[in-house]
């Protein structure tokens, strides 16, 4: 199980008021949710391995070396260009989590210059054992879905844990109306497609989910497309074909931002990935516990792996 870190901390921070607060009156809600999240996902799957993956930097200059509007409108007003816009009340408790997890020896992972997301794409890409399941509510990590050599598989939260959506190569093909055999490097590239406000990506004009998808499933894939495009008969309407032509440096600089990496230089908070069976530091846990106010939390996690 590979859980995509802030994605899910910044929903548990959304979805619970911040009146949860520590005995000394400051807010935990996005601990508490975040350690109940976990909890629940290990007793529903029951995971062998587990991971809790982190931005080590939201904003790659990888991606916006090629691509400037990346995330753009999301650094911090009268930042210096590296740091994101997170609410005061949040930044604090995502290393009052960390040192949850560290405490109860739950692995987290990161890699320097790279999102979340290239950590799971990296770590479903070298798995060859075991099944993978990656929780997270950003849909861009629905092109890690595969079917071999082991089956990976996306747990979507965006609408919350009680209506979570498992998708598999199967589900986003037919979600999106995508070819089965490569639905999620498809979805990739209908994103490039077809742009994403959220990321800063422009996309094509005129081209929105159903033509990004209709073109991709039709012509095979993105290069395809784009030689077809300068064939004049090809089929494609001269509006679609001039837009791709009009969009070819951003076509081009889109494929390697908006892919996941699969060879990011991964770091390990503790080399071992196996669900604690107790507490690494059981007294550090008891500090936190008692600090924090999050007994419940805890107990609850500690029921899930079974201390």
């Amino acid at each position: 199980m590979l859980l995509d870190g802030a994605s899910l901390w910044f929903r548990s921070f959304y979805a619970l008021p911040e009146k949860l607060t520590s005995p000394d009156g400051r807010p935990v809600n996005a601990v508490r949710g975040f350690v109940d999240t976990i909890a629940a996902l290990v007793a529903a799957h029951a995971p062998t391995r587990l991971v809790v993956c982190l931005d080590l930097d939201w904003r790659p200059a990888f991606r916006t070396d090629l691509l400037p509007s990346y995330k753009a409108h999301r650094v911090a007003e009268g930042g210096d260009g590296g740091a994101e816009e997170v609410p005061d009340t949040l930044t604090p408790q995502v290393d009052m989590i960390l040192d949850v997890l560290r405490c109860a020896g739950i692995e987290t992972a990161g890699a320097a210059g790279c999102e979340a997301d290239d950590v799971i794409g990296t770590l479903a890409f070298d798995e060859a054992v075991d099944d993978v399941l990656v929780v997270t509510g950003d849909r861009d990590l629905l092109q890690v879905v595969a079917d071999d050599p082991v089956n990976v598989r996306v747990l979507y939260v965006g609408r919350g844990l009680a209506r979570a959506e498992l998708m598999g190569p199967v589900e986003v093909a037919e979600k999106y109306a995508l070819p089965t055999d490569r639905a999620g490097t498809a979805y990739a590239e209908m994103s490039i497609l077809r742009g994403d406000p959220s990321d800063g990506l422009p996309g094509v004009k005129g081209i929105g989910d159903k033509t990004a998808a209709k073109l991709i499933t039709e012509y095979g894939d993105l290069d395809t497309l784009e030689n077809a495009a300068r064939q004049p008969d090809s089929g494609i309407s001269p509006r679609i074909a001039n837009a791709l032509d009009q969009a070819a440096d951003y076509l081009h600089a889109a494929r390697a931002v908006v892919a996941v990496r699969t060879d990011a230089p991964i770091e390990f908070s503790r080399g071992d990935e196996v669900l604690p069976r107790r507490p690494d530091d059981a007294a550090g846990l008891e500090a936190l516990v008692a600090e924090l106010g999050i007994d419940a939390s805890v107990q609850r996690l500690g029921t899930a792996l079974d201390w």
